[in-house]
């Protein structure tokens, strides 16, 4: 079937990188881009034009929330109470458990494919956390997530996380690992299990990929043999790294080197690696404040740093700096990590905290940004089909509204859309041709219910950490309100 789409703004592709075409028209046949320009004259079967709005090739973000939003939870509260979020020792020794059954956990899972999908992401590489299970991400638990993302129509690069180790409250106050090193290598037996999975299925939006949790968690034997599984079976590795400084402290209490050490000892710099947050270099002022080879070495092993402005900013974190990892010639790529999974928000965070970084107002410029969630991710992926509009490549799309009041006046279609836009004006997306968003709604997705029933697996979720902190405190004290609730008095 061929479709054809018109729209004010078109982010086309041309001599290696985007540019804007006005008053464009795209026409796809089956999983393909044919035409991009103006004036097609050839047959088509479906007609769509969107008017005033900006048509880009489909949101890539390789750290994309699969969870219901922990940031409302654990991004504001006082060190007294971050602890509280952590797993005891105790919990860890005799009382761990799977906070949801397989039945909620697959709701959760649904609620987060279909927030993706309504904020304009087309590809994704999951990220949840693992706080809620009895140790990480079970085999079934994906092979269910695949049917799910495949029903909804994303393009998905899945696998099951894996650990050998879990970050703990210790009674001192400080934080440490506790270990299960059999758990860990019954993980990676699973993520290959699920490779297996994915090649039966033969299903282009359904990809394996290994995904082993945050460094600290991982013996350096399961880092090994991930890196050798990676080469084995020619698939990528995303992992947590580089990410804070407890983790380079703990790093270096288990393993005498750096994180990046340990990711060159153990041969991961070798697999194509993708890096979410990278914040924590040598140019990092926590660590050296200067350049002393860190970024050279990510670039030289071809590493992608999965960049989260907005949730780093969320935690009071930047990136030493967007323009310095990519004058260093590293590709960037951007994730989300938490919600909303709003890679237009974070785009516009980004760009600003560039600013500050660098003291200079051009230091990321917009086109930077758009080009790191779109090329970026397709060069992290190895997938010079995607993340561009041109013909030949996959047909992966995204329309975002631009006819609002509210949006202000317009300048130029994409700096205008990160500065006072948000992903909420994603209209309709294509994935492989076929639509996934049409007039802001998913098909056959009860957004209503859905939502009703997120929210009671969310009050679930919040009630259990009390159960896991080490001094027991209930939700109400772990997370108190803004402001105390309203009471009527007596007259």
């Amino acid at each position: 079937m061929r479709t054809r789409w018109r729209a004010t703004h078109v982010l086309a592709h041309r001599d290696g990188g985007h540019a804007l075409l006005r008053d464009g028209e795209i026409v796809w046949e089956d999983d393909t881009i044919l035409y991009v320009g103006t004036g097609y004259d050839g047959p088509v079967d479906v007609e769509l034009d969107l008017g005033e709005a900006l048509v880009m090739p489909g949101l890539i973000d390789l750290d994309a929330l699969t969870d219901i939003d922990h940031l409302v939870l654990d991004s504001w509260g006082p060190r007294e109470l971050a602890a509280g979020l952590l797993w005891s020792q105790d919990y860890f020794d005799h009382r761990r458990r799977h906070v949801f059954t397989p039945a909620e956990r697959a709701t959760v899972r649904e609620y987060a494919l279909v927030q993706l999908a309504l904020h304009g992401i087309t590809t994704y590489m999951p990220i949840a956390s693992e706080v809620h299970s009895a140790w990480a991400e079970p085999y079934d638990e994906l092979v269910a997530m695949a049917r799910t993302s495949r029903r909804i129509g994303l393009r998905g690069y899945l696998g099951p996380a894996y650990r050998s180790g879990v970050n703990v409250a210790l009674p001192d106050g400080g934080r440490g690992v506790a270990f299960d090193e059999e758990r860990g290598r019954e993980g990676l037996r699973d993520a290959v299990r699920f490779l297996d999975h994915t090649a039966a299925l033969g299903d282009p939006l359904v990809n394996g990929v290994l995904l082993p949790c945050r460094i600290e968690t991982l013996t350096e034997d399961l880092l090994r043999e991930t890196a050798a599984t990676a080469r084995q079976r020619d698939v990528l590795v995303r992992l947590h790294c580089l990410q804070g400084m407890a983790e380079r402290d703990l790093v270096r209490e288990l393993h005498g080197t750096t994180p990046l050490g340990l990711l060159a000892r153990t041969g991961l710099l070798d697999t194509r690696l993708l890096v979410p947050h990278g914040i924590v270099t040598d140019r990092h002022p926590d660590a050296h404040g200067e350049d002393r080879g860190d970024l050279a070495v990510l670039a030289a092993a071809d590493v992608s740093v999965v960049h989260c402005p907005q949730t780093s900013l969320r935690y009071g974190q930047v990136l030493h700096s967007f323009d310095a990892y990519r004058r260093a010639g590293i590709n960037l790529c951007l994730g989300t990590d938490s919600f909303p999974p709003d890679l237009i928000r974070g785009m516009d965070a980004g760009v600003h905290l560039a600013k500050v970084v660098d003291g200079r107002t051009d230091a990321a410029p917009a086109e930077h940004y758009v080009e790191a969630a779109t090329l970026g991710g397709a060069r992290a992926l190895g997938r010079a089909d995607l993340g561009r509009l041109e013909p030949g490549a996959q047909a992966d799309l995204v329309a975002f509204r631009l006819d609002d009041i509210r949006d202000g006046v317009q300048d130029d279609p994409v700096r205008t859309l990160l500065l006072n836009g948000t992903a909420r004006q994603a209209s309709h997306s294509v994935v492989a041709g076929r639509p996934v968003m049409t007039d802001g709604r998913i098909p056959g997705i009860d957004l209503a219910n859905l939502r009703r029933r997120a929210q009671s697996l969310f009050e679930t979720m919040r009630a259990a950490y009390g159960e896991r902190d080490l001094h027991r405190r209930g939700a109400g004290e772990l997370f108190p309100p803004t402001f105390q609730p309203y009471e009527e008095t007596s007259r």
